[in-house]
């Protein structure tokens, strides 16, 4: 199994689809795509002509954080995405004490086709906030665990100081959910969880939402830790600091396999005014120690998604559905070929 749900041995993959969301403007809290250059995992171009492919009509009228995960026969996706809208409204006190519980979640069998998002209350009554969702399948439970971050107070007006810690429940739906229960508690801020797993081992990546201190020497800063189960009681650390040095900061940290070799790749976003999301990788998922990418393309002001590898048949789709002409025409004389090799952009 991977971090989308089907198994890879299964179904041939030709290219990736980035599904993310832009900073704080009119348009930017919603759904946008972009598409890699065929087989390459590191050069991408947008789709729909940078515009949003699905808009948020429910809950605060506004998503980020989308995450897709593949049903593990391969032929349905779900998207569930934070309900939250930044723009205009940046009182950070009043998301995270009284904002959405729920999530935003689409359905499709194509990767096109999306319907109605519908609200999902997820959050009890506790928390403050539904923050960056993300889904994953447990074939030991039988079931999606859709985890998030939240933050819980210990009385209904929400007063005093908290923290965040990421929460999760199971479906098999998306439209019936157990109750929700703590996964991560580490007694601080932690927030951005993502899972990716090989070899009969997760691993698990978070953002340690701490200040920077003595107490905290990597906060703000993406960590790892593995264990061969996801309800396992205990995970074991595996690196702290994640790509610091390259970077001044982290959090958003999404993860996937190469479609051609045995090599991973980690987008860190930077969240400065400069720079939004780098890429890392290595060969070695398991030595936990990650190379800044050097030739990379991304959409303009990506931020915090999802890297879904696609078929032939879904790369073509997407493409035919959100690639005008000129574009497509452009992209050919480039010398894009579905299924071809990484070149330099």
């Amino acid at each position: 199994m991977t971090n989308n749900g089907a198994d890879r041995r299964q179904l041939r993959y030709v290219g990736y689809l980035y599904a993310h969301f832009k900073r704080e403007s009119v348009d930017g809290e919603q759904i946008y795509f972009a598409l890699s250059e065929g087989n390459d995992p590191l050069h991408f171009d947008d789709l729909n002509g940078g515009k949003p492919v699905l808009r948020s009509s429910v809950g605060e009228r506004g998503v980020r954080d989308p995450h897709i995960v593949r049903a593990p026969e391969g032929d349905r996706f779900y998207l569930v995405a934070t309900d939250l809208r930044l723009y205009a409204n940046h009182d950070w006190d009043r998301h995270q004490r009284w904002g959405s519980r729920s999530i935003v979640v689409w359905e499709s069998t194509d990767l096109v086709d999306w319907g109605e998002g519908r609200l999902v209350q997820v959050a009890p009554p506790e928390a403050g906030n539904t923050w960056a969702p993300e889904a994953v399948w447990d074939p030991e439970q039988e079931a999606y665990l859709v985890h998030w971050s939240s933050t819980l107070y210990d009385n209904p007006e929400h007063q005093g100081e908290s923290y965040n810690r990421i929460m999760g429940v199971t479906t098999r739906d998306f439209r019936e959910f157990s109750e929700p229960h703590v996964w991560i508690d580490r007694g601080w801020q932690t927030i951005d969880a993502t899972v990716i797993d090989h070899d009969g081992v997760y691993y698990r990546f978070l953002k340690d939402e701490r200040g920077r201190s003595g107490d905290a020497p990597h906060g703000k800063s993406v960590f790892s830790e593995t264990a061969t189960s996801l309800t396992a009681a205990e995970w074991t650390p595996l690196t702290e600091g994640i790509g610091l040095g390259a970077i001044s900061q982290g959090e958003g940290p999404l993860v996937y396999k190469s479609n051609t070799e045995n090599r991973w790749y980690l987008w860190i976003d930077e969240f400065t005014p400069q720079r939004r999301y780098v890429p890392f990788e290595t060969t070695d998922l398991a030595g936990g120690i990650w190379t800044p990418c050097r030739d990379y393309r991304l959409p303009e002001d990506p931020c915090h998604g999802v890297v879904l590898p696609v078929t032939a048949e879904e790369y073509e789709r997407l493409r035919a559905a959100w690639t005008s002409a000129s574009t497509a025409d452009v992209l050919r004389a480039a010398g894009e070929r579905v299924g071809g090799g990484r070149r330099s952009g």
